[in-house]
């Protein structure tokens, strides 16, 4: 059971997305800014789910699982619940995927990060496999969870995601975006003071 403050900090972000997410940018810089001994890691996350998620089952292997904590956007939401049904550590989930799997078949092909559009990846067919076997159920510790959801989110069904995490905190936003647009004005704080920043 988690009774310290976290003092390591995973941020996983979403699908054709990247460390330079807006989301990320804005985290980065408030524990870098007020949490300095927060140690902090946002990886550059493979299209393979399968090697993203042994990518950072490998980067947490030493951390420590009473004082470490992740946070997710969109498809690193769905990594993020992984990672917390994994370690029993706190979450925060941004507009988190739920159904991935059947979401993303019908991204199969040639991609570009939003951030950069130079930047190609090709989306497998057998990715869909790699989604399913990281589906987890309810997680162990729910009461450490908290999932911020956009009724207003273009991409994914505000009803699936606060339907995902019974017996966790669900910010629900009447209206909102898939990018949470306000996250720094409406969010960030409360986000910090859930995850108990060292």
């Amino acid at each position: 059971m988690q009774s310290l403050p976290t003092s390591h900090l995973l941020y996983l972000h979403g699908f054709r997305s990247s460390p330079a997410s807006a989301k990320a940018q804005l985290m980065a810089r408030r524990v870098a800014a007020a949490h300095p001994a927060v140690h902090w890691w946002c990886p550059q996350l493979p299209p393979s789910p399968r090697e993203a998620i042994d990518l950072v089952m490998r980067g947490i292997a030493s951390w420590p699982r009473n004082s470490m904590a992740v946070v997710g956007s969109s498809l690193g939401g769905f990594y993020a619940t992984y990672v917390a049904g994994m370690t029993r550590c706190p979450a925060v989930l941004l507009n988190p995927a739920v159904h991935p799997a059947r979401d993303l078949a019908r991204h199969i092909g040639n991609q570009s990060q939003w951030h950069d559009p130079q930047q190609q990846f090709y989306f497998r067919s057998e990715y869909i496999d790699e989604l399913r076997t990281l589906e987890v159920g309810a997680l162990p510790r729910p009461e450490r969870c908290m999932a911020i959801v956009a009724k207003g989110d273009e991409v994914l069904d505000w009803r699936e995601m606060s339907a995902r995490y019974p017996g966790s905190r669900v910010k629900l936003l009447e209206k909102g975006d898939h990018a949470l647009s306000d996250f720094e004005r409406a969010h960030l704080d409360e986000v910090i003071a859930f995850l108990r920043l060292l």
